[in-house]
């Protein structure tokens, strides 16, 4: 994507909203090369900052927070104010953010229609559903936010200019890839959501373009600057990669709206899955306003420990488009799989099972497809491999029914046995073997997928190549480690079920 470009071409005015095109992953340039002190600025609008925390390049993750000195469990490290998180909230009587305000409920109306071209027209009232709402919205709160992050970007005396001029100056994800690092990942739901985004911001910048023009000075939300693909894609990803879903304004009903915000200096806790802080919202009793802080988990906290939070129970997939890096070994990730009746019996036959009917099952097993959701009107027939579940529920249950011609058998079993894989065999040994069997075929022709074989992307690697081809080859690497695992797995229980069987035989 191109960078943005300004319209006047003065600077004591305006800050550009220019966009680097390049990508570092381990010192990534903040926007100005000396930006104020955030520590200072917190401190000085009365927030708190722990003595011993400071900002330090991390080799893997970039900027991060490091103890300088030990910190005791249950200490506060840092606390924020209410007024110092940036939030969507606008100025009614600002004629500028009067634009900006309809600018961002655009966002999730073009989404939503974009996103309903994919299905038949009679389909269409069926997908408008809670779930599938909810789905584009939470896909999309980060660039209505984002348009309030580059507004300020923009804006010459903003008040989170301390904060902003440190943010990184790019990010590492897919969406500025190079189309051949896109191609790189080898992964097609990936593919498909790094498309999907980018086509988005190709089509939102056409979207701001229209609202934008001819509009006067004092209206103009990013100070008359233009604003393209690749300046959303910054203002996108910076809040994807560093924002918080928190609480917000109390309803009537007692409970707080959820507010996207972004935690100045906070957000600079990198990631573990064993984290040493965590974030808390507290209110005093005698204060309406609400503290955040992030504080030390119940566990001291020694010298030139890095501060880390745990950003969620994700898979690659999504660290890698909305963080910008892959973790090793993760114990969330998994693949997606297409539940495909043609797929189902072409792994069925490779894994010895005679005569399947994945393609025509009998009424019967039909039934309980449709309670699984993988048949009906508009079924979800995507099922996943890997993760803490191994195979998902759904699959599971799905292979041992249509397995299965026993419908006595089967219909002594509630659905959440069926779905588990810690219910040894609840429709016989045969049955669990040939599942699994099936499992294990349906891994052998997801890898085939892939064009290139771990060795041969560890070959690459040492070569040395770029960062985003460098994240692109670890992401495969991991899906196939993910796949080959599993494999693993369920030949280890292949092996004591028939085991079991000729010990009883």
């Amino acid at each position: 994507m191109a960078a943005a470009k300004l319209l006047i071409p003065t600077l004591s005015h305006f800050r550009p909203l220019t966009c680097a095109a390049a990508v570092s992953a381990t010192n990534p340039a903040r926007l100005v090369p000396h930006p104020p002190d955030l520590l200072k600025w917190i401190k000085r609008e009365g927030g708190f900052v722990h003595e011993a925390v400071t900002i330090t390049q991390d080799t893997t993750y970039g900027l991060g927070l490091v103890a300088s000195g030990g910190i005791p469990k249950g200490s506060d490290l840092i606390v924020l104010p209410e007024h110092v998180p940036l939030k969507f909230q606008s100025d009614k009587d600002d004629e500028a953010d009067s634009v900006l305000l309809p600018l961002s409920n655009r966002v999730p109306a073009l989404s939503l229609f974009r996103n309903l071209m994919l299905f038949p027209r009679k389909q269409i009232s069926t997908v408008l559903n809670w779930t599938i709402w909810e789905h584009l919205t939470e896909e999309l709160w980060a660039m209505k936010l984002g348009l309030k992050l580059l507004q300020e970007r923009a804006k010459v005396g903003s008040f989170w200019w301390p904060y902003i001029s440190n943010l990184p100056e790019t990010y590492t994800v897919p969406i500025f890839f190079s189309g051949e690092d896109i191609k790189n990942l080898q992964y097609a739901p990936l593919l498909y959501q790094v498309n999907k985004r980018c086509r988005f911001l190709l089509e939102f910048e056409q979207e701001v373009k229209n609202v934008l023009k001819n509009l006067k000075p004092s209206e103009h939300p990013f100070g008359g600057q233009d604003v393209d693909a690749s300046s959303l894609g910054w203002a996108m990803s910076a809040v994807s990669s560093r924002a918080f879903r928190l609480y917000g304004k109390k309803l009537p009903n007692g409970t707080h709206s959820d507010i996207p915000m972004m935690l100045p200096l906070i957000d600079m806790c990198n990631h573990s899955f064993n984290p040493n802080a965590r974030i808390l919202q507290e209110q005093d009793a005698g204060n309406p306003k609400m503290l955040i802080k992030a504080g030390s988990s119940e566990r001291e906290i020694k010298q030139s420990d890095p501060l880390l939070l745990n950003y969620g129970c994700l898979s690659n997939d999504f660290f890698l488009l909305d963080y910008g890096f892959v973790i090793p070994s993760n114990p969330y990730d998994h693949i997606e799989l297409k539940y495909d009746g043609a797929l189902m019996d072409a792994a069925s036959m490779a894994a010895g099972v005679s005569s399947p009917n994945f393609s025509s099952p009998a009424p019967w097993q039909q039934e309980i497809l449709f309670q699984l959701n993988l048949d009906g009107e508009v079924p979800n027939l995507k099922v996943t491999i890997g993760g803490p579940e191994l195979v998902e529920g759904r699959l599971l249950a799905a292979l041992r029914v249509l397995l299965s011609n026993d419908r006595e058998m089967v219909q002594r079993y509630d659905l959440s046995v069926l779905k588990s894989l810690s219910a040894e065999g609840p429709l016989g040994v045969a049955n669990e073997v040939a599942a699994f069997r099936t499992i294990i075929a349906l891994c052998v022709i997801a890898l085939g997928h892939f064009p290139t074989k771990i060795m041969d992307d560890e070959s690459l690697l040492k070569q040395g190549v770029s960062v985003s081809t460098e994240l692109a080859i670890q992401f495969r690497m991991q899906k196939k480690s993910v796949i080959i695992d599993v494999m693993r797995d369920l030949t280890k229980r292949v092996k004591v079920l028939l085991s079991k069987e000729t010990t009883t035989a």
